[in-house]
């Protein structure tokens, strides 16, 4: 088991959910991820992460995943403009690479937002830290381990 995915399977655990991640195939796009699960598109909870231009921050907007991040909403929810953030902020933020991103278990904390529309299903899923790797969690339990503020940021 990668160091990634034990990352993550730990802080499920450590929040008292009993969720084990799931082993697909390729699950690097939300198309590939609500495939492999059986799942609507909307169903895969994706970790996007943007750079706060102001702070240097990195900052995740978890989204249904047939949803785009409105570039506006985003930056007045974060208070600063935002920039698109690259892989050596993202590794050195999470813990992850692009394409696994979870949105739990990162290294360090991050600032997150959470899609409303996520909540309008009993399961999601989201990256368990591998592009191979999924998770199965009801969308309050989600919300309430990442901490994230539930806003619209989407177009």
């Amino acid at each position: 088991m990668s160091k990634s995915l034990k990352r993550v399977t730990k802080a499920l655990h450590d929040a008292g959910l009993d969720i084990t991640p799931v082993e697909l195939g390729e699950a690097r796009t939300a198309a590939q991820a609500a495939e492999a699960a059986g799942c609507t598109i909307d169903q895969i909870a994706k970790s996007i992460i943007f750079q706060g231009e102001t702070s240097g921050e990195a900052i995740l907007f978890l989204t249904a995943g047939g949803n785009q991040v409105c570039a506006d909403k985003a930056t007045a929810l974060a208070g600063e403009p935002l920039g698109r953030a690259d892989a050596n902020l993202v590794r050195a933020q999470t813990g992850f690479a692009i394409g696994g991103v979870s949105p739990v278990g990162h290294l360090n904390p991050i600032r997150a937002f959470f899609d409303p529309r996520l909540s309008e299903f009993t399961e999601i899923w989201a990256a368990a830290g591998t592009p191979r790797h999924i998770f199965p969690i009801a969308p309050a339990d989600l919300l309430r381990i990442t901490g994230a503020n539930s806003a619209d940021f989407t177009k």
